[in-house]
Formats: structure tokens, sequence, C-alpha cells
């Protein structure tokens, strides 16, 4: 770090244009990345179920409906006005460009399940052509027909229209956000900087990082799909990183400068201790959020490239951008002070004071502090995850107001149906899974080549044409069911029709509620893999930083805590539907969003690592110093705490901003994240390691001579 300091001294204005100009070209491409971004991505490519939909479409040309609408007639569905209103809907339904196909009750032969329970409303499917639009096609269907038609009162939902929903509520919820989060922070930087000029240089490190994001998230758009979440995640971790890394840079700067060090030497000073903690945090950082690469859905993978990118990019800012501008500032980065008195940090205060109180009575502390977190983390007793569907969007929503008619009026879920996908059968082995998936509990039809099946009988009275059903090499069986697709009602219906194997006969189970279940099942498999890399990885890298054993163990259980404790809050807020006056409200229905809880939970461990990092440099800097383990936990508190605890305000309130949001998945990740920060960055690091780190005393520096002559041998231990 030293040389690269070095460098950025001699060089400071290239240093700084030159990272600010690459920043700037690349955001020509950088912008365009939005119109390539989705609202999907919760489902496992690799699946069973995805493989029906590759063979629906490749084999039988067909797919599931984009859009669902229902026709509300008040004098009956089955009145010759209502007819030809169907008629007149559909035709203007095929005018719209980009819609493929539409089909309704009237064209597939007026069956009762496509009717809602009253004999009232009725179903109408639009397919829509493949491209990225059909959120947007989706969108201009809602717009037109939503409302009265022709007597008719119309509803759209279905997962296109649900997309376009969420797509605008976050645009529109975000720069709401942004709109108040944005002067806010930078008041409270002022504060925290204590001076205009330096408060704006986490603006210049965060800015940067999320401008130059933009552009490998659109490169990443031209070779997968990217979740239009992971622009969130980018904006509020670079940001929070900004702010983390520059408060570190500058205290250090400032408190070299109070020493009497010439301003370049401040700034090399600065580069091989704040600097090197700079790198090792964001590593970790950058590491950690990387686990999401193993999960299957392309939702959370956007995060692992979104969140690595930016952590990398705050990184290059910090330690490329920030120190040439500290050495062209020199001490006019303290210019335009709001506080009185000295900036740089004091050497005795009231964190000083809190971890001596903590160290003199360090187990009733632990045990008392533990016994709180448990408490925290038993709300979490008989949580229920699950994953998302119309409901993240508030109750007013039209695609809201549409499925809650289906679920309250149509006993049937014809617009999401079973699709099973049949290898090696006969016409008699057909007539078989026919009967059998007939009699199953939740289904009201099933359909086949070998006739309709209905309530467990073989009823050949509405029988279509079957050309759809079968091609040379499989047979397609459509299975209507009437419950919620995307609930446990619907996994444990998968795991069911999957048990109806039939000899060398391969059935394949797709539709809704196998995507979910597939979903499930692909987090729940591969969380283990990711568990073990971020540990794995933060045991190594918190050695290589410390050269201890026990301070990376212990830093990974006490995560491990926070994060249980976290999960139990949440649980708590959007299980319980408590903290609706604080956060607004939303849809309880009694489960957590999965992929939400494993998003917030990694991104809340490596932002607890960073803190960790924090403070361990400056204790380890005064135990290197000759101190005790006593004074050099008090003094690294003292001189680290203030930064810690002014950072994660910061870092909390520009994720918290997020719960302004209607969409239930962005509250539980401002919320959730905030919450995480705050636990960390105050319970955890003032009262837990000061006490773990008194116990423990000497063991704290513990490590095997082998292990010991590895961390000196790769140079990382100055």
């Amino acid at each position: 770090m030293k040389k690269l300091g070095n460098f950025i001294v001699k060089r400071s204005k290239l240093s700084l244009w030159g990272f600010i100009g690459l920043i700037l070209i690349s955001t020509v491409w950088g912008f365009q990345a939005f119109g390539g971004l989705k609202a999907g991505g919760y489902d496992d490519p690799g699946s069973d179920s995805a493989r029906v939909i590759n063979i629906l479409r490749d084999d039988f040309h067909q797919s599931q409906p984009e859009v669902v609408i229902v026709a509300d007639f008040a004098d009956g569905a089955d009145q010759p006005a209502s007819a030809i209103t169907g008629k007149h809907l559909v035709a203007e339904l095929t005018q719209i460009d980009g819609v493929k196909k539409v089909t309704s009750y009237y064209s597939l032969g007026s069956p009762v399940s496509l009717r809602s329970d009253d004999g009232k409303a009725v179903y109408f499917f639009a397919d829509l052509k493949d491209s990225g639009a059909q959120p947007d096609i989706a969108g201009k269907i809602s717009k037109q027909f939503t409302g009265k038609y022709e007597g008719a009162q119309v509803y759209v939902a279905g997962w296109a229209a649900m997309a376009h929903s969420i797509n605008g509520t976050i645009a529109s919820d975000l720069a709401a956000a942004e709109s108040i989060a944005i002067p806010l922070t930078m008041v409270l930087l002022i504060f925290v900087f204590g001076g205009l000029i330096a408060a704006g240089l986490p603006m210049l490190v965060g800015g940067l990082a999320i401008l130059g994001s933009f552009f490998f998230v659109w490169l990443a758009t031209q070779f997968t799909d990217i979740s239009v979440f992971s622009v969130n995640l980018i904006t509020g971790l670079g940001l929070g990183l900004g702010i983390d890394y520059a408060l570190l840079m500058v205290n250090r700067f400032r408190e070299e400068r109070k020493r009497g060090t010439a301003v370049s030497d401040a700034v090399t000073t600065t580069m091989a201790t704040a600097g090197r903690t700079v790198l090792f945090s964001g590593l970790t950082v950058a590491i950690v959020l990387g686990s999401m690469f193993f999960f299957p859905q392309y939702f959370l993978k956007s995060f692992a490239i979104g969140g690595v990118i930016v952590v990398l990019l705050a990184i290059a800012g910090a330690l490329i951008a920030l120190p040439a501008l500290l050495n062209i500032l020199g001490d006019r980065v303290n210019k335009l002070k709001v506080i009185r008195g000295e900036l740089a940090p004091k050497e005795s205060g009231f964190w000083g004071a809190i971890a001596r109180f903590v160290m003199r009575r360090p187990l009733p502390i632990l045990l008392v502090t533990l016994i709180g977190l448990g408490g925290l983390m038993s709300l979490s007793n008989g949580v229920v995850f699950g994953q998302v569907d119309d409901r993240v969007l508030p109750a007013k929503d039209p695609t809201v107001v549409a499925s809650n008619v289906i679920r309250d009026r149509f006993s049937a879920r014809e617009g999401s149906p079973v699709d099973l996908i049949v290898e090696g059968a006969s016409q008699n082995d057909i007539i078989d899974l026919t009967i059998k998936l007939s009699q199953q509990a939740h289904i009201v039809r099933v359909q086949s080549t070998a006739g309709i099946a209905q309530a467990g009988n073989l009823d050949d009275g509405y029988a279509p044409a079957f050309a759809d059903y079968a091609t040379g090499k499989y047979q397609h069986i459509v299975a209507i069911h009437n419950i919620e697709s995307r609930s446990t009602e619907g996994l444990t219906l998968t795991k069911e029709l999957r048990k109806l194997t039939q000899g060398d006969v391969k059935i394949l189970v797709g539709g809704s509620a196998a995507g979910y279940t597939d979903s499930q099942l692909g987090i729940e498999h591969n969380l283990p893999a990711a568990g073990g890399w971020i540990i794995a990885w933060t045991l190594i890298l918190l050695f290589l930083f410390t050269g201890s054993v026990l301070l990376p163990i212990k830093a990974v259980l006490l995560n491990v805590v926070s994060l249980g404790a976290t999960l139990g809050f949440m649980t708590w807020v959007f299980i319980g539907g408590h903290l609706k006056w604080l956060i607004g409200d939303f849809n309880v229905t009694g489960t957590i969003d999965t992929s939400s809880t494993v998003l917030i939970a990694i991104v809340a461990f490596g932002l607890s690592m960073d803190y960790e990092l924090f403070l361990l440099s400056r204790i380890k800097e005064q135990h290197e110093a000759g101190l005790g383990t006593t004074e050099s936990v008090a003094v690294g508190l003292q001189r680290s705490g203030r930064i810690i605890t002014a950072a994660a305000l910061v870092l909390a309130f520009s994720f918290v901003a997020f719960i302004t949001s209607g969409v239930t998945i962005m509250k539980m990740l401002g919320l959730g994240i905030a919450f995480a920060i705050l636990l960390d960055a105050t319970i955890v690091r003032a009262l837990l390691v000061p006490a773990l780190m008194r116990l423990l005393g000497d063991l704290n520096w513990w490590a095997p001579r082998w292990m010991k002559a590895i961390y000196k041998k790769v140079g990382l231990d100055h």
C-alpha cells in the first residue's frame, strides 16, 4: 500500500482526474443498463419446472399466458350481450402490438372452470410475443382496459402485469426515497465529518462507485438477465461504503496531521494503515456478496454481480481518487467547519470509557447481552419462508386488486395450472395418470389426450381438440388446482405429484407451483455451499489481517448471533404485521421472502465484517505498539468507535429510506439491513467484542507457529 501511496502522492492530479474521467466515460453505456433490467429472476433455470417451460415452448409452441384478464358482467357471463362484449374485448386485445394470441371462456367452449363461482366473471388469457418488453405490453393492456368496458368491469393480472407494477413502483419509490434520503444524508455527513469540504468526500467515492457500476451492469445485461432490484443495492451499498471508507481515511489523515506529519507523508501513512484496512474490509465484503453466485436464481446472482462490482469500485475510489484529493487539499479538507474544536480523533472519551466499563465486568455483560439477543432470535421460531407474488405490491395496486378477485371468486386457478410433461407413456398410461391426478387433493380438473378428468371421474363431455397435448416424443397433461400456487400448499402439491411415477414412464412437473417449489429448493440446497464459502474466506482473510486464529472465529460467531436476532426481528415485523405505523402498510402473507432474507443476511454479514476490521485494525495497532489486551481494546475502540457508529448511522439511514417503498421486499431490505447494521455497530462492537476480548486475554493473538510463519511470510503483518 505504501508503494501505491507514494505513486499517488507524486501523481495526484493524474490519479484523481484519470479515475474520474474513466468513470464518466463509462456512463455513456452505463445509463443504458436500466432498459435491460428485469423484474423476475426467482425461478431455478436448471430445474424440472424450467425444463417443462422449455419443452412447452420448443415442442408444443405453448407458453403460460403472461396476462390474465377477468371480465365481470353484472347480468351474468352467459347472457348473449356478455358474449358479444367478450368478443369485442378479444378483438381489441389482439390489436395491441406485442399480443400474440388471446383466448377466453367463450373461445374455449365456456367450461365451468373458466367462470367464477357466482357465474358473473370469466377468464381471458393473453399470450405475448417473446421479448423483453412483455411487462411494458402488459402495462399498456392494464392502462387501456382496467375499469369499465361496455358495461363489464375488467381486471388485469398475470406475471407480466405484476412485473410492470413492480418496476413502476420501485422506480417512483426510489426517486421519492432518494429525494428525501440524499439531502438528509448530506446534512448528517456535514456533522459527522465536521465540515462542508470533508462531507463531500464520501459522495465522491460513493458516487463514482455507483456510476461506474452501471457500466458493468450494462455489460452483464448483454450476456445474462439482471434484476431491477440490483440498482437499489448498488446505490445503497455504494453510498454506504463511500461513507465508511472516506470516514476511515479522512480520520487517519487528520490524526497524522495532528502529530505534525507532512501532508505527503500523512497520505502515505494513511494508505499504509487505513488504506490497508479498506482493502481488506472491501475484499471481505466483496467475497461475502459473491456467495450469491451459488444460487441458481438470477435475482440473487444479480445482487452478487452488482454488489461485487460496487464494492470493488468503492475500494478503487477510496484508494486512488480519495488519497489524491487529500494530497491536493491538505489541511483545506477541514475548511468550512461546522463543529468547534479539533476534528482529529481524541485520545480519550466516551468509547474508551465504555470499553473499560465493559472489561471490568465482562462475564455479566456478556451473559446479559447474549440473553437479550437470544430473546430476539426466539421470535423467529416457526418462521415460514415464501416467494414473491403480487402481494408485495400495495393493496390498492390494480394488479393486486385483480389477483384478489381471482382468489376470492374463482375456485380453480386456470391462469396458473400444473403442467406435466410425460415421456415414454402409452395411452393407457396417460388414462391411469389422468385418473390418479384427478384424485389428488386440491386438483379440480385434469385435461390430457385421454379426455377430461373432473373431480375423480373421467368425463368426455367437454373435449376440445387435443392436438396441442401430444407430440412425437412427449405428452402434455394440464391439471387445474384451487390453491395459491406460490405457497406452502403449492409446494406440498408439487412434491405429491412428483411421487406419481409409473415404471419407465418419465414425468416432469411444471407450472407456477412447481416453479415456486424448485426456487425454494434451489436456495435450500445451495445454502450450505454459500455459507461454507462465506465462513471459509472470512476466516482466511481475517487471519491474514490479524495473524490470530481465535479473532476470526469470534467474529464469525458474533455475526451469526447478530443475524439470528435480525431474523427474529424481521419475523416479528413482517409475519406478525407489526410496525406498520412506522414503515407503512404492507400485506401480511404469513411468510417472509426467502430470497430477500438471504440477501439481507449476506449484505449484513459483509457490512458487519467491514466494521469488525475497522475495530480490529486499531486494536491490533495498539497491541503491536506494546499495550496489553485491555488497554489495546480501550484505545482501539476509542479511536474507531466514533467512526464505526457514525458510518453505521449514515449507512443505516441510506438503507432505511427503502421502507418508504410500496413494495414489501424493498421494505424488508431497507429495514432488515438497517437493523442489522445498527445492532452490530452498537451492541456487538461496544459490548460483546470488548467483553470477549477481555475474557480471552493473550489468547486473542494466538496462532500455531506454522500459521504465524505463513502470516509473516505473505507480508501482510504491516
